[in-house]
């Protein structure tokens, strides 16, 4: 099997899921609709404890919440079975339906590509004050848990983090996996760039909650991922850990290791049947920590590259008071928002996206962002209609929070092109591409930066979502021409990589 270190099998991966103005021609995909995925992962045989609907507001605004500085701490939230509902509903509970073609369609907290949520979340825990120590799978359409294993498992989850600390002080860990399959149905082998971005918008939910809440809560990608996986019991060729989040802190576990034997439980099946592809699991493998030293490698290294440096004349971005802030909640704003499918051809404020790109990219409490004011991903923009800015691509620069100018013009069109020729793109008041220096992250990280990367964009996005909807504007998440975005914003991008792209306007 690869190794981390052999970081070929990234490069493979990532050129051989580009799309190209050919690749979209030459490879037509059609839906087969009657074998689309069931949405839910579904354990026939185990109970469902019912999680409460009601619980108390936070009272936090969402512009609060995703700041990182200057948020009063609130008295922490006592760790129980409705803080974890909340938790739970605002990140990836169902929060609205819609009938389209006499079918109900059912929406949840956080955007996910093709609304085909692959991402899966369980719960590990100590004894709570009204839930039994154990590990949870949680069950999006019963909003509800189902346990898999009785007893507090956290000493032995602890065994496969790098941080075992911050795993046996916490109450809960949430984690996070990806079902191939699920998003495969549509979007073949690119299925594994967007676990980073569907779990990442979970996760800004997540993070953003649980600030409101006062919770600490810390992201970790360094992780023994043999160890997670038979933890959870899960079928990796259909079923992987990508990330997971400790929340709260209190006394260390001292439970005893306890052994870990095979579930073997009945799964309702997704599909009459799926089609496999192997590049995506090859990546996955490739990107596994398998060993300690491994394990240690990646969780020493000292952090990601320096972001392009600059002589060139910036221009610096307005703040908002905070009296001039809107101060709607972060539960309501999250119940707000969507992913926008028509922007009106009408402009944003310059302070606006001014707060947008200050909140989105404050500094993350992931143990991949050891450098603080160094994110693995840079973020250019291409300004269609911002009410004092000339239209043009600009570079933010998030040291001074402040962008450099690129280009005057106007290129609605080439951005309407570069998000694959879709008319989002084009319509929208600015878009914001996500390149990264991934040659110099995967020679820092190994494998594990790729899913490092994608991740953060994911995380990233997910607030620039949530710092739109609290300004009542629109945000929608695309794909894009992977070479040609590059292209168009070098000479300032050459040698980086395109990995995630954000629309932001107003809805029509």
């Amino acid at each position: 099997m690869p190794g981390n270190r052999d970081i070929e099998i990234a490069w493979k991966y990532h050129n051989a899921t580009k799309h190209s103005y050919a690749s979209i021609r030459n490879n037509p995909h059609a839906l087969d609709w009657p074998n689309k995925p069931l949405l839910y992962k579904i354990y026939p045989t185990l109970e469902v404890t019912r999680l409460p609907r009601e619980a108390r507001q936070t009272g936090v605004s969402a512009l609060s919440a995703l700041s990182s500085t200057g948020l009063p701490t609130p008295r922490s939230a006592t760790l129980n079975s409705e803080t974890l509902a909340q938790l739970l509903f605002l990140s990836a509970g169902i929060t609205k339906s819609k009938k389209y073609n006499g079918q109900e369609i059912f929406f949840r907290a956080a955007a996910c590509t093709g609304a085909l949520y692959e991402i899966e979340l369980y719960i590990i825990c100590g004894d709570l004050t009204d839930l039994a120590a154990g590990v949870y799978h949680f069950g999006v359409a019963e909003f509800g848990l189902r346990q898999l294993r009785a007893g507090d498992y956290r000493k032995t989850l602890a065994k496969s983090i790098g941080n075992s600390k911050l795993i046996l002080e916490a109450p809960l860990t949430i984690v996070c996996t990806g079902n191939y399959w699920r998003n495969a149905w549509k979007y073949q082998a690119r299925t594994y760039r967007h676990f980073g971005w569907d779990n990442g918008t979970i996760l800004a939910n997540l993070l953003a909650v649980s600030t409101a809440l006062g919770l600490p809560a810390q992201v970790l990608t360094g992780f023994i991922d043999h160890g997670v996986n038979k933890l959870l019991d899960l079928d990796t060729q259909r079923e992987v850990s990508f990330s997971m989040v400790s929340l709260g802190k209190g006394p260390s576990s001292t439970q005893k290791l306890r052994s870990v034997e095979p579930l073997e439980l009945p799964l309702l099946p997704l599909s009459k049947t799926e089609v496999d592809y192997p590049l995506m699991r090859e990546m996955h493998e490739a990107s596994s920590l398998i060993a300690a030293d491994e394990l240690r490698a990646y969780t020493k290294v000292s952090g990601p590259p320096s972001s392009s440096a600059t002589q060139a004349k910036l221009i610096p971005l307005p703040r908002l008071s905070e009296s001039e802030l809107p101060n709607d909640v972060i539960e309501e704003v999250i119940l707000r928002r969507g992913s926008t499918r028509h922007f009106a051809q009408v402009p944003i404020t310059l302070p606006q996206l001014s707060t947008i790109l200050e909140l989105a990219t404050q500094d993350l409490p992931c143990d991949f962002a050891k450098a603080p004011g160094r994110p693995l991903n840079d973020l250019y923009l291409i300004a269609n209609n911002v009410e004092g800015l000339a239209s043009g691509s600009y570079f933010y620069v998030r040291k001074q929070h402040s962008l450099e100018l690129l280009r005057h013009g106007n290129f609605r069109k080439t951005s309407g092109y570069l998000g694959l020729e879709q008319q989002l793109p084009s319509d929208a008041s600015v878009n914001i591409f996500f390149l990264a220096d991934l040659a110099g992250i995967l020679s820092r990280y190994g494998n594990r930066g790729y899913r490092a990367t994608q991740l953060e964009a994911g995380i990233v996005g997910g607030k620039l979502y949530l710092a739109a909807y609290a300004q009542k504007l629109g945000a929608s998440g695309l794909t894009f021409y992977d070479d040609d975005v590059v292209q168009f914003f070098s000479p300032h991008g050459a040698g980086k990589t395109a990995i995630f792209l954000v629309a932001l306007g107003k809805s029509v």
